[in-house]
């Protein structure tokens, strides 16, 4: 049901039934009247039960009659027909035993279960409901479902509530739904109905793992509200904040139940719902910023080849919006024009800004000028054909002769004089994956003896990430060359299992590789080569379902553009943190170390990544080693 534009903030509100409904009609007429979009309801009487004979109460050759070809007596049935289908979430039965160690009863279980379902395909229900997974062994459960779910086109949730009675400040509860779904492969066709419980965890982290999950619908018993000064139904602060953060992470469904007798002085059969929406209206407002990146929230975007491909002016046009990125490059610019040219000085510095675009940071130059009031000429470099009629456009319009074109390759040209300052933007995701290394490597010979790069340097950072979502939507192609090719995406339904660390860094002017011996450019590309090893010690049993990769660049001295979560650099959206995906989960203990291994490789032709996971016990034991992925960068490279 809240399947709807992911540009709506505003969360479905449903009414679960506490007492089964004979009257149907009725009963969705009042919730409807009292401001619920749709109901939760059982699907069949307590008399279906019937069926697992355990009374004796059928004769053998009847119940073998039901379990060859099971129908309803529709006097077993709450919901008889399809009146109300398209607002209605069926409960499937509570006493079905999938997993009971008495076969009869497991294979009656079985064939009711699938009897319930295929009931609420023939009337079109908006989803069922299992009510909750057993104690215990639940790998009967896991195959069953995960085999009824094979034909269904709308949602089939599992109940679990958020926190188990014994293990409050633990994760009994998610854990039992982590093996649940480990045995159905992360079904993307099984989804959490989470049931919202009096006492929530301590650990923000165990709250937030649920957001690495796919939970569709929250349950929020009348019994967890307490009473304000005034005698109305509220919730607690605690769970208002993780409400609010799964409307706006998750935009779940809502389930309220009323209960059957009052249990809040002044509450009335629409408080419950009213509170609910009071929460979600109280959402903070969405920018604009927020709202244009709405639709891209865990959507998988292939990195730029910025050196095979030439960008089109549409990416130009969303990358030019970004203020902050190129109010730091201005700031960047004008502190080095101050501490190179002194005041009054009529000293021309000249700039090269190589990979030029459509001419966003040679404006950045000209107002950083102005702004210190030094004397600059721009060289501006580009290599691709449609950009450089932008920037003929723009010197004619506006630059005039303060700004020098030029039509090509910065790996190749040869410049009549050298600069002083040298400005690039060709960062990536993770920094140097769209090959600012190498660019700037047949640049530097641009830069006079003493000069200036921005950027000076930038690093890659890497983190496990759990991310039910990523890796379904990576499993979507069932194709295993997805699974060895990162991926930029905006993070939403994702959960960092610890704080990124380093992984290595690119310095301008690059001092490796001897590049001045051999006449200002390279030799080979070896220099540019990478390797490194981080370990995280993880606090809570979890799953890692891939890596985030993010960058920090200081562009000159403390200015500096981040999107690393620590250090992000404020309402900066050019770049969205970059996802390497594992071909498999990974099951990780409370205690464990998790490693990363990261390799950036190269030959004559091209750039490519490789990686691997390992996991070691409390302790040191090896309990978990990937294979490493893209191995020759025969999944995904990035060309020269």
């Amino acid at each position: 049901m809240s399947d709807f534009l992911e540009l709506s903030r505003t969360c479905s509100i449903g009414l679960l039934a506490i007492d089964p409904q004979d009257d149907m009609d009725s009963f969705n007429l009042q919730a409807e009247e009292t401001g619920y979009q749709f109901v939760v309801t059982p699907i069949s009487k307590p008399s279906f039960k019937k069926v697992l004979n355990e009374e004796k109460s059928i004769n053998e050759i009847d119940h073998d009659n039901w379990k060859d070809r099971p129908v309803f007596d529709r006097n077993d049935l709450f919901i008889t027909s399809a009146a109300w289908s398209h607002r209605t979430i069926g409960l499937l039965a509570s006493w079905i035993q999938l997993d009971s160690t008495n076969s009869e009863i497991r294979l009656c279980s079985e064939l009711a279960l699938k009897q319930e379902v295929d009931w609420a395909c023939h009337i079109s229900l908006s989803g069922v409901i299992f009510p909750s997974l057993p104690n215990g062994c639940l790998s009967n459960t896991a195959r069953t479902i995960n085999s009824i779910v094979k034909t269904m086109t709308y949602p089939f949730l599992v109940r679990v509530p958020l926190t188990d009675r014994q293990d409050i400040q633990g994760n009994l509860s998610w854990k039992k739904w982590n093996r649940f779904r480990t045995l159905t492969e992360s079904n993307p066709k099984i989804s959490v109905a989470l049931e919202l419980t009096l006492e929530l965890p301590d650990d923000e982290q165990l709250l937030d793992m649920w957001l690495a999950e796919p939970v569709k619908t929250l349950i929020v018993p009348a019994e967890i509200f307490v009473e304000n000064a005034k005698g109305y139904p509220v919730l607690p602060k605690s769970h208002q904040l993780f409400i609010q953060k799964l409307m706006e992470k998750m935009k779940p469904d809502i389930v309220v139940t009323y209960p059957n007798q009052k249990i809040h002085e002044l509450a009335t059969p629409t408080s419950y719902s009213q509170y609910i929406r009071y929460l979600n209206q109280k959402l903070p407002p969405s920018t604009e910023l927020e709202q244009s990146m709405a639709g891209y929230h865990d959507y998988l975007q292939a990195p730029l080849q910025p050196l095979m491909d030439n960008l089109e002016n549409q990416t130009y046009e969303v990358f030019e919006k970004d203020p902050i990125k190129y109010q730091q490059y201005e700031q960047a610019v004008y502190r080095a024009l101050l501490d190179r040219v002194e005041h009054g000085s009529d000293y021309v510095t000249t700039i090269m800004v190589v990979g030029a675009g459509r001419g966003p940071l040679v404006n950045c130059c000209l107002r950083a000028s102005e702004k210190s009031e030094r004397n600059v000429h721009i060289y501006a470099l580009e290599k691709n054909s449609n950009a450089f009629v932008t920037l003929q456009t723009v010197k004619a319009e506006k630059w005039g002769d303060k700004v020098t074109l030029v039509f090509a390759d910065m790996r190749k040209w040869n410049p009549p004089t050298k600069c002083d300052i040298l400005v690039s933007e060709l960062l990536g995701s993770f920094g140097d994956n769209e090959l600012s290394p190498e660019c700037l490597d047949g640049a530097q010979k641009f830069i006079k003896v003493g000069g200036i790069s921005i950027p000076a340097s930038y690093t890659a950072y890497a983190a496990p990430l759990a991310s039910t979502r990523l890796f379904n939507n990576v499993g979507t192609y069932k194709d295993f060359e997805r699974f060895e090719t990162p991926y930029v995406v905006l993070f939403q339904q994702v959960c960092e299992l610890a704080p990124s660390k380093a992984l290595w860094d690119f310095e301008h002017p690059n001092q490796t590789g001897n590049i001045a011996l051999h006449g200002g450019n390279p030799l080979n590309n070896l220099h540019n080569k990478r390797y490194s090893k981080v370990e995280f010690t993880i606090d809570n049993d979890t799953v890692m379902h891939g890596i985030a990769g993010y960058f920090e660049s200081v562009l000159y001295k403390d200015v500096i553009i981040s999107i690393r979560p620590e250090t992000h650099s404020p309402n900066m959206f050019s770049w969205f943190p970059i996802y390497f995906p594992i071909r498999s989960p990974v099951q990780i203990p409370r205690g464990s170390t998790v490693t990363l291994e990261f390799w950036r490789l190269t030959d004559t032709i091209k750039v490519w990544y490789e990686w691997t996971v390992s996991v070691a016990g409390v302790n040191g034991e090896e309990m978990t080693v990937l294979p490493i992925h893209n191995v020759d960068g025969r999944s995904y490279y990035v060309g020269l």
